[in-house]
């Protein structure tokens, strides 16, 4: 590996790891075009992103945990049912075409800007019809209701860990906040430990099949680890509706561009 390829290796990772500690996702929604730009196959770039996400989740959670902005029990309820849909959704990738894989994906960034504006749009009507506040915990109106939410939230955020070298946070984020009620601060500091738990699932799913390079992802998820620490440490700083616009804003680029890549790919 040449020196030019360790520095563009260690500053996508440490991209990646600010995107992660800000919005919570694990940064394969940036490390996977990457890798396939480079001229990877996609089942190499995903099975890799996933071992970068590892290594940067991790980093992420310890620092969060370190500020007291983790709990664990919500992080288990959310991740344990992505330990089973995780590898589910590696072999998948086998089974469909890139073009597929990647128009899916953009089409996926795009219902997840919906569901985030959906949330905001029904937390505003929640407060002209109530006198009273209404918090975050007041959507699930059951155990089970809310038992039922985070197994749904877990399940496809383990399925898309898998089949898109993703985190799950792009879909974690949205759900957490129009399912379980939760602010967009709490959802992203939830999401980043569960996606340990996905990664960690869907890394194996993947090195099993043999996909998975190691130098590349232990180069990317190096510099992943250093750009979370950032990040994590100025998100309790920013107002909500900054944290939400950057949120929206990097799914929409991103959507664009796997556009491009699944017609690119087709043709």
């Amino acid at each position: 590996m040449t020196p030019t390829q360790l520095l563009i290796f260690a500053s996508a990772g440490l991209f990646a790891g600010i995107l992660a500690g800000f919005l919570g996702i694990g940064g394969g929604t940036v490390l996977v075009p990457l890798l396939v730009t480079l001229g990877y196959d996609y089942q190499q770039a995903v099975a890799t992103s996933t071992l970068s996400i590892v290594i940067t989740a991790i980093s992420g959670t310890v620092q969060n945990w370190r500020l007291g902005n983790i709990d664990f029990k919500r992080i288990i309820a959310i991740g344990f049912p992505a330990i089973i849909t995780a590898p589910i959704g590696a072999y998948l990738t086998e089974l469909f075409a890139d073009y597929w894989l990647k128009a899916a994906f953009g089409l996926l960034l795009l219902i997840n800007i919906y569901l985030v504006r959906l949330r905001k749009r029904l937390k505003a009507r929640e407060k002209q019809d109530s006198l009273e506040t209404v918090t975050p915990r007041q959507i699930p109106h059951s155990k089970s209701q809310a038992a039922l939410a985070r197994i749904s939230t877990g399940s496809t955020a383990g399925l898309l860990a898998g089949v898109f070298g993703v985190g799950g946070g792009v879909i974690l984020v949205p759900l957490q906040i129009l399912l379980l009620g939760e602010s967009i601060k709490t959802a992203i500091q939830t999401s980043l430990g569960v996606i340990v738990i996905t990664a960690i699932s869907a890394c194996v799913g993947h090195a099993v099949q043999g996909n998975v390079l190691w130098i590349e992802g232990l180069l990317l998820g190096t510099g992943g680890l250093l750009g979370v620490q950032i990040s994590t440490r100025f998100l309790p700083k920013l107002p909500d509706q900054v944290v939400s616009l950057a949120f929206s804003a990097l799914l929409a680029i991103l959507a664009i561009y796997f556009f491009w890549q699944a017609w690119q790919s087709y043709s």
